[in-house]
């Protein structure tokens, strides 16, 4: 059964401090985030930003502390051309940004 975008909207809030932060990374107002919090609807690319950011915090997890992964997200990363994670998110650039994650899990630095 998937999980639904408040459920995740709401995971991700908590993870980043707040729904302002978390608009802030996702590059939205944070009115939208409220809405999507209470079941309001979402746009399908913005869904698509929600589910990358939480698949994405998952696997840091999994690596980090909730502070580093968040160091992580908006630091410039090797792997990815020097270019930060957050940014490729909001593009939409999975298989990007699972790779550099990839490498984090592998001790390995391009």
């Amino acid at each position: 059964m998937p999980v639904s975008t408040e459920i995740k909207v709401t995971a991700l809030s908590r993870d980043f401090g707040s729904q302002r932060r978390l608009a802030e990374l996702l590059g939205v107002d944070r009115a939208q985030v409220t809405r999507w919090q209470r079941g309001q609807g979402i746009d399908d690319a913005n869904a698509q930003r929600v589910d990358l950011l939480e698949l994405v915090m998952s696997h840091l997890l999994r690596l980090y502390s909730v502070e580093a992964a968040q160091r992580w997200l908006l630091g410039m990363n090797p792997s990815l051309g020097d270019r930060r994670p957050v940014d490729l998110i909001r593009r939409g650039q999975t298989r990007e940004v699972l790779d550099a994650i990839a490498n984090e899990r592998a001790g390995s630095f391009a």
